[in-house]
């Protein structure tokens, strides 16, 4: 008599489990593959929205947390920096940029350590961890006080560090687990829409700023500038830093309950876990909104002792992840994507050292007192992010599947580049408005660009039993260069200032790091060149998996069947789909 098909339970309305479709099917590469082509196949449903926006809100809670920090450090010194005589009201530049670059500092370790663990442990074991150590680290933040034995900048410094590591963590996670999950057809745009979330957060902290900032208007009025905002005036700007950064906690404990009830990625299981029985189930678990798969124990025991060896997939090991990057096909590819998110947030962070000068040529910075500068800040900020970073974000979401990756990411290098050359070498001739106008194109073309794709491709290039820690490698790489622009180009830009100098004055050397900074943008071309276009094809065919494709070997590749795999596995031929049979 057959042993009885075993079902897996799990997923939930975010995530659909594949398994028990194919359960049926005794031959494990076999059900791998059609398992997989399933999640690969099917047909744009709620449950991709769900689990595009369960991972995008880790996305908008990240970019919320980094942003605010902007507008909070200025807030910060009201409170905490009084009588230090001409200084009074305002935070110490190195107290300001240290407090910035701990996320950063920490972002690193996360994407890092979460990035490795996410392919040892799996993915579901380390999703929702991460929003747990930013949830902690942000409430913490917001109650901190300093004390004789500690200042206020070593309390925030220490939890943004560990609220960075929790952000970092969130790169590689949110993005693969989206990838193993989405079909082929639009993975790029679900990808893309997780990280576009990023502009919904930074416009979320500056429309939180200005709510504040009008809730407290009656005693912000009360002082003329920073030095002088004290008595109800200082406690108002206290309570409002507070609020701004603790409101950063509530979004994410909206998605936890999600992110710890979703299935492991079948893929993972599939090639790493080498759970044939389970992977399956998770498959179906996903689809159905189960939180994961229960198959039967006996027969998953068995199948995992009778399937390991013959799964086609080579097991994860120190040797086979030297001997795979150590071919140049597959290590080229980990230059490209690290390579250019490294010279992309080099830029990227960069560029935020105008922010103050856009904004006074605007007219959004300063005023008579407290309330107007606060309010001044919030709408100044909201206009620079509608302007130029939502709708390059969202332009890329529409756009990424059917343009592909890499002619954007090319594109978008290529336009930083010349117009960091005219910011550059036309600083000094530019009006305020001329000044305004390519800062916005340069916000556009960045998420419309390279800031886009750098998260999406390195999401999809690399085989499952490596592919979150390299993702997490590449996003590390990047953050070395946002800690680069914020260390080294921040204080560079103010070489030969005189004390106490504002406005343009107080940066002369701005226009050489734009300069700087095109030569960053022509290297990041030149680095694009080396990664693959992932548009409409598999991850399994990226990962050069599938025999017969480019990837699995080049040599006997020829243009002509170039329209065999454009589909990725919408191109299934009629023999395999004769021979799928759906358990329901």
């Amino acid at each position: 008599m057959a042993a009885p098909v075993a079902k897996t339970s799990g997923g939930n309305a975010a995530f659909h489990n594949f398994h028990n479709d194919f359960a049926h099917i005794q031959d494990p590469n076999e059900r791998r593959r059609l398992a997989l082509a399933e999640i690969d196949k099917a047909p744009f449903g709620w449950y991709h929205v769900r689990a595009c926006v369960v991972a995008g809100i880790g996305f908008f809670t990240d970019s919320y947390d980094i942003f605010a920090i902007n507008l909070v450090t200025a807030m910060m010194g009201v409170v905490f920096w009084t009588n230090h005589g001409k200084a009074s009201g305002s935070i110490p530049t190195n107290s300001d940029t240290a407090i910035k670059v701990a996320t950063s500092g920490g972002t690193v370790l996360g994407q890092l350590g979460f990035g490795y663990l996410a392919d040892v442990v799996g993915r579901k074991r380390m999703y929702g961890l991460e929003l747990i150590i930013i949830i902690f680290a942000t409430l913490a933040q917001s109650l901190s006080s300093p004390s004789p034995s500690i200042s206020i900048v070593g309390l925030i410094i220490f939890w943004r560090v560990l609220m960075g590591i929790g952000i970092g963590g969130d790169y590689p996670l949110s993005s693969i687990i989206t990838s193993e999950f989405a079909t082929t057809k639009w993975r790029g745009a679900m990808m893309n829409a997780v990280f576009a979330m990023q502009g919904i957060g930074q416009f979320t902290a500056a429309i939180i700023a200005l709510i504040v900032t009008a809730g407290f208007k009656e005693s912000l009025l009360t002082g003329s500038k920073p030095a002088n905002c004290t008595g109800v005036c200082r406690l108002a700007v206290d309570k409002m830093w507070r609020v701004i950064v603790g409101f950063g906690a509530v979004p994410g404990c909206i998605a936890l309950y999600y992110r710890l009830t979703i299935p492991e990625t079948p893929r993972y299981t599939f090639d790493v876990a080498r759970d044939v029985e389970k992977a399956g189930e998770d498959v179906e678990a996903y689809m159905t909104g189960k939180s994961e798969g229960q198959p039967d124990e006996i027969r998953r025991a068995t199948t995992i002792a009778n399937a390991s060896a013959t799964l086609q997939v080579p097991k994860a090991s120190w040797a086979d992840f030297y001997g795979h990057y150590s071919q140049w096909k597959f290590g080229k590819v980990l230059l490209g994507t690290a390579g250019s998110w490294f010279f992309l947030d080099v830029a990227y962070y960069g560029l935020s050292l105008n922010n103050s000068i856009i904004l006074s040529a605007i007219g959004w910075s300063g005023g008579s007192n407290m309330y107007e500068i606060y309010y001044r800040t919030a709408v100044g900020n909201l206009i620079l992010v509608c302007a130029g970073a939502i709708p390059g974000y969202w332009v890329s979401v529409a756009f990424i599947d059917i343009v592909g990756r890499k002619p954007i990411q090319l594109m978008g290098f290529t336009m930083l580049t010349i117009l960091f050359i005219i910011i550059g070498f036309a600083y000094n001739k530019l009006s305020g408005h001329a000044l305004l106008a390519l800062y916005v194109l340069a916000q556009f073309f960045f998420n419309f660009g390279p800031n886009s794709t750098t998260f999406v491709v390195p999401g999809e290039c690399f085989p499952t039993r490596y592919r979150s820690t390299s993702h997490g490698f590449s996003a590390a790489a990047g953050k070395v260069g946002a800690i680069i622009a914020q260390c080294v180009f921040g204080p560079l830009r103010t070489r030969g200032a005189k004390p106490g100098a504002t406005g343009a004055a107080a940066s002369p050397w701005l226009n050489h790091v734009m300069e700087i900074f095109a030569l960053f943008m022509l290297c990041g071309v030149l680095t694009s060149l080396l990664i693959p276009e992932t548009k409409r094809k598999t991850l399994e065919e990226l990962a050069g998996e599938v025999p017969g494709t480019p990837n699995y070997d080049p040599g006997l590749f020829a243009p002509d069947h170039a329209k065999n795999y454009r589909q990725g596995s919408d191109d299934v031929s009629q023999d395999q789909n004769a021979n799928t049979q759906k358990i329901v």
